[in-house]
């Protein structure tokens, strides 16, 4: 599967708007409810540990600050099916990845809302404000 021609095919499903970084990343600003929007990331990378391509779709909730409490949002990765919170560069994030070749497109269209949704969601608790 080609991730970019995925995401781009998506966008316009969804009525959302899709840009390509290069060959390997692409994002989907993603229309959600009551006019708030949330952008989702999409990237093939090399997954060394077991030697093979993965597809992870990640998107920022907001800059990590002392004081959110870290501990509840990891207790809350229980609760989920696709999306996790991790942080990276120094942002909260929501995040799933995948092995690049055993996963069917509806699963991904069904990670993408999922991330989408539950980032904008703690976005806003966490600041609320529609920022990312």
């Amino acid at each position: 599967m080609n991730l970019n021609t995925f995401m781009k095919n998506y966008a316009q499903e969804i009525d959302g708007q899709y840009s390509e970084y290069n060959d390997t990343v692409s994002i989907i600003i993603v229309p959600l409810f009551e006019d708030r929007f949330q952008t989702v990331f999409g990237e093939v990378t090399k997954y060394d540990r077991y030697d093979k391509e993965v597809i992870e779709f990640s998107s920022k909730v907001c800059e990590y600050e002392e004081g959110i409490d870290l501990k509840s949002l990891m207790e809350e990765n229980h609760n989920f099916c696709y999306g996790k919170f991790s942080i990276l560069n120094g942002y909260i994030q929501v995040k799933v990845t995948f092995f690049k070749d055993n996963v069917k497109e509806s699963t991904f269209k069904q990670a993408i809302q999922e991330i989408a949704n539950l980032a904008d969601e703690y976005e806003f608790k966490l600041t609320g404000a529609d920022v990312h």
